[in-house]
């Protein structure tokens, strides 16, 4: 047998029962589509290492380009990008921008994904 084949049924049945209570749960099309567009965010390896040197500590963009050696213009992109989904905040200090996560949310989409790929 194919996986295809595994994953198909061999007869068409419909349960209705379990189609009404998908039909009433299932969020509508904004908010999966909202929520695709969140995880994106995660699917980049760079976006990810800042969040892990957020999790330890505020830092400006000199600090996150010195950590993660790269330039403070490839940082910015990606902390623009951060910034738009909430998923970190920012403070003036002086002539210093200061980066931190938005909320604990963030540590707990990262922990759990990591969980899940290391079981």
């Amino acid at each position: 047998m194919t996986e295809r084949e595994e994953m198909c049924c061999e007869s068409t049945e419909v349960h209705e029962e379990l189609l009404r209570i998908v039909n009433e749960t299932l969020p509508d099309e904004t908010e999966l589509y909202d929520l695709a567009e969140l995880f994106k965010v995660f699917g980049d390896s760079t976006r990810i290492r800042i969040l892990y040197v957020l999790f330890e500590a505020e830092v400006c963009v000199c600090d996150l380009a010195a950590a993660l050696n790269m330039t403070q213009s490839a940082i910015s992109h990606q902390l623009k990008i951060l910034k738009q989904n909430r998923l970190i905040k920012s403070r003036r200090e002086g002539k210093s921008i200061f980066y931190s996560l938005a909320d604990d949310h963030v540590r707990t989409i990262i922990a759990q994904g990591q969980e899940h790929i290391e079981e």
